[in-house]
């Protein structure tokens, strides 16, 4: 036993990588109620992917990272928020949006009655810059493909790019946040919006407001439509 000590470590740490604190429990009727693949016992795609990428030595961030920040959620989810790298406390934890920034995006997300089991939070890149420096665009380059198989795999409804360098690579529009904000796009069929990162409604509570006005807009045509 001792010896699968580790393994079974390793293996909680992925789940809770994927999926947060959320753990999915084998189901042991045949019940179509719980019709979930992770729950069934078969892999879920992002699943399979993470273990296909979670070592990747693409760029030289590899070399300083904690940890591979893949994205957490529901992967069944119809809204995907994506930001632009991880933090100090996403490399330690290996979760997205954990630190203040994260914080504030779960409770915009309970003002409009969500929370991260019904959303899935990715980054543009995976691993942390140092000193939380902008990427670079040899970095984007060598990450973004994970990116779009992950937004491929996951097929939302709606994208919610988090700020400037999320909508930029995302949407290749080379242009100002507020001008993104002003329209709905779309990202291979799927409708895409952008909004403020919550790490700059920190810094400025001056655009609090309009990022409001973003996030109702997301709740009156995507969740309250439905």
């Amino acid at each position: 036993m001792k010896k699968s000590a580790p393994t079974v470590q390793i293996y909680l740490k992925q789940l809770r990588q994927l999926y947060g604190d959320t753990l999915f429990i084998m189901n042991d009727n045949n019940s179509d109620e719980h019709d979930n693949s992770e729950t069934q016992g078969e892999p879920h795609p992002l699943t399979d992917y993470f273990n296909k990428i979670r070592d990747c030595e693409e760029c030289q961030l590899s070399e300083s990272r904690t940890n591979f920040v893949f994205g957490t959620g529901n992967p069944d989810a119809d809204i995907v928020f994506v930001g632009e790298a991880p933090g100090k406390n996403e490399d330690l934890q290996g979760i997205p949006f954990v630190g203040r920034a994260g914080k504030l995006l779960d409770k915009i997300l309970e003002a409009i009655q969500l929370s991260r089991k019904d959303v899935f939070i990715l980054n543009v890149l995976k691993c942390r810059p140092p000193n939380n420096r902008d990427p670079l665009s040899s970095e984007v380059e060598k990450c973004e493909p994970y990116l779009k198989k992950q937004l491929d795999i996951l097929n939302p409804k709606l994208i919610v790019c988090l700020g400037r360098i999320s909508g930029k690579t995302l949407l290749r529009l080379d242009m100002s946040l507020g001008k993104m904000r002003e329209n709905i796009h779309s990202y291979n069929g799927i409708d895409a919006m952008v909004t403020y990162h919550p790490a700059a409604l920190l810094r400025n509570p001056n655009l609090k407001k309009a990022a409001w006005e973003d996030f109702q807009m997301i709740r009156d045509k995507y969740l309250l439509a439905d």
